[in-house]
């Protein structure tokens, strides 16, 4: 009885220290380890729910009108993540909800390769991908909080560009290199269905690997500790948040240009692969899948990246008192490119040419928005107060895409392009009544 507890007690010991230096190694992880591949990983599954699917669904045969509409409602859930986000704090860790969430990532994103050979492919997969969004908002939340208690102040500063820029190479890969796997495989094979099976496989594949890379390298930050959980209003001013937050300057025209300064991108970026797949006979580009993948989704985020760089150094050169009205033009009159080509349909290295610019433009102006944002954001509950507004701004983005479709249909894609062109200018003629500062 004595051997047995003896050996009892060495194993404990035994785990005991193994675990201490296990932590202590990984507490000292250099960030170079995680945050590029942890913002990769928040960027994949997001493209996959908002620019892959509408590809995937166009090449199967759904009409523009469903696939804005319910590819939209699903992405709604990004617009109401901050409700659950008290969770992700009070339960567990943020190293564990990280971990967690890729590895069911992997499982729903397997699940939508298999459904597309079910006759219900469209209900099922789109079951699967409202599983998806659910856990890539999660994953959302447990990452940014996790960068917040892994990072001192002076490398949160210095890795923003480094997971802007992971997050971006996400969308390449996730909206480019797969899409391009994908055209090139339809190609090859035959078989779209097939072909979109495989290349959805590959991706869940990632997520597995970034799972199980992340058990083994994230650190253990000693702030990053469960917290016991609490009732939804002790001890947290929920109620002098949300007040604090519309007790601000001008906060009607502030509130009205977050929601409709991106209704008229929201509504172009739901119809564009559509318009570059879709027949001359219906008023589309008729580009395939791999040269979408290769202009829009590569060219076009490369462009989508020098903007916002460019965009970041003249704010903080000039300010945004100066710099909003141009970069929301940048943003804003490239629309005016997809009128041209939806009544031309000009050559192959037109289109790239002007998504590139659009793109670029994007990039400028959306920097713009998000230093605005910021600044709103200030105060005591700088945080809460982005959550709220970020969560705004996915309502603008939501409401338009899901009825764009239908518009498309109604008005044909040159009319289409026009009307985008008009719902652009509700939002540039809030600005003057902005709380503006410098923001350099």
């Amino acid at each position: 009885m004595f051997v047995q507890r003896e050996n009892l007690a060495r194993k404990i010991l035994s785990k005991h220290l193994k675990k201490k230096i296990f932590n202590s190694f990984s507490s000292s992880r250099n960030p170079w380890f995680f945050v590029p591949s942890l913002y990769f990983a928040e960027g994949l599954p997001y493209v996959l729910v908002n620019t892959v699917s509408v590809i995937l669904y166009k090449r199967l045969g759904i009409a523009n009108a469903k696939i804005a509409f319910w590819t939209e409602l699903v992405a709604f859930v990004w617009v109401f993540k901050m409700c659950w986000g008290p969770l992700v704090d009070t339960h567990s860790t943020q190293r564990n909800w990280i971990v967690g969430t890729q590895g069911v990532l992997f499982i729903f994103i397997l699940f939508i390769a298999f459904s597309l050979s079910l006759t219900s492919f469209f209900l099922f997969s789109l079951l699967a991908l409202s599983g998806v969004a659910f856990f890539s908002a999660t994953h959302d939340i447990a990452v940014d909080g996790f960068y917040l208690l892994s990072l001192s102040k002076e490398e949160q500063s210095f890795y923003v560009g480094i997971r802007s820029l992971f997050y971006r190479i996400a969308m390449i890969f996730g909206s480019g290199a797969l899409v391009y796997t994908a055209g090139s495989l339809e190609a090859s094979l035959g078989n779209v269905t097939l072909s979109w099976t495989v290349v959805l496989i590959l991706a869940s594949l990632f997520m597995g690997l970034l799972s199980l890379y992340h058990r083994w390298v994230l650190p253990f930050p000693d702030q990053d500790a469960m917290t016991p959980v609490r009732s939804t209003f002790q001890g947290h001013p929920f109620l002098e948040i949300i007040f604090s937050y519309f007790r601000q300057k001008k906060i009607g025209g502030v509130l009205l240009f977050i929601l409709l300064y991106r209704f008229g991108e929201a509504m172009l970026v739901k119809m564009v692969a559509p318009f570059l797949l879709d027949k001359r006979e219906m008023g589309g580009m008729a580009l395939t899948t791999a040269q979408v993948g290769l202009i829009y989704g590569t060219l076009g985020v490369l462009g989508l990246i020098a903007g916002g760089i460019l965009g970041g150094i003249l704010i903080s050169k000039l300010g945004l008192k100066i710099c909003i009205w141009p970069m929301a033009l940048a943003l804003n009159l490239p629309d005016l490119l997809y009128v041209y080509l939806a009544y031309v349909h000009p050559p192959l290295y037109c289109v790239g040419s002007f998504i590139v610019l659009e793109q670029f433009g994007y990039g400028i102006g959306f920097t713009a928005f998000t230093v605005f944002l910021m600044q709103v954001s200030k105060g005591r509950y700088p945080t809460s107060h982005f959550a709220i507004s970020t969560g705004i701004m996915a309502l603008g983005m939501r409401i338009p895409g899901m009825v764009s479709g239908y518009l498309q249909q109604v008005l044909g894609y040159p009319l289409f392009f026009i009307a985008v062109c008009f719902v652009t200018l509700p939002g540039m003629l809030l600005i003057p009544f902005l709380p503006l500062e410098d923001g350099k």
